[in-house]
């Protein structure tokens, strides 16, 4: 096995609130997408909704997965204004979540 040199996964699952409008999450993916070009060791990020038919969901409905240049790549966008202005926007919108930070391994034949 092999880590990816340097890149980090940033995934973020999450539940919003009952009452948060199909349109405020639409603006707040496009917000969550916005910090790409605003936030430098932020590389790319993709997003979806639950499309599993395993029902092991939890209830979570949303995934946002974000790829960054390194760990401090991920503590320089935790420490970004841009970003703490978007999570004070964004995580009173959410029932629930949960944030995991992985470094990729390739399994090496």
């Amino acid at each position: 096995m092999e880590e990816v040199k340097g890149v980090v996964k940033h995934v973020l699952l999450a539940r919003f609130k009952e009452d948060v409008t199909p349109d405020r999450i639409d603006q707040l993916i496009k917000g969550y997408a916005n910090l790409v070009s605003l936030i430098q060791p932020m590389k790319s990020f993709h997003w979806g909704t639950d499309v599993s038919m395993e029902n092991m969901h939890q209830g979570f409905t949303h995934v946002f997965e974000s790829t960054f240049e390194s760990v401090e790549g991920i503590a320089e966008y935790v420490a970004h204004p841009a970003h703490v202005e978007f999570a004070n926007e964004f995580l009173p919108t959410l029932e629930k979540v949960i944030v995991i930070d992985y470094k990729p391994t390739v399994l090496c034949a």
